[in-house]
């Protein structure tokens, strides 16, 4: 009997254990619930098959689009300033050109 009165006066019996329990216990919680969401997620996250099509057909790659650039010439090119929204878009761009 004194043991077990001195096992419930230990104080890291009485609080390091149920600390480490919870802490163990709760990574192993979150892994179920962080692996509940990633399914949900890759459930939802089917494509429609036409758009899938369609993105698969329009590969673009970067090489592709340098080679369409590589001769145009930027040297008459003007830098023009997009409309702000309490301007108005034609009269603004027309004063700047």
């Amino acid at each position: 009997m004194a043991w077990m009165r001195r096992l419930r006066k230990n104080k890291s019996l009485q609080y390091g254990v149920p600390m480490m329990i919870l802490i163990v216990g709760g990574s192993f919680g979150l892994r179920e619930f962080a692996q509940v969401r990633y399914d949900i997620q890759k459930i939802r996250g089917k494509m429609d098959p036409e758009l899938e099509k369609r993105l698969k057909k329009s590969k673009v790659t970067l090489e592709e689009e340098y080679e369409k650039i590589k001769n145009t010439p930027f040297d008459d090119w003007k830098n023009i300033r997009g409309p702000r929204p309490w301007e108005e878009t034609g009269s603004d761009q027309e004063k700047r050109q």
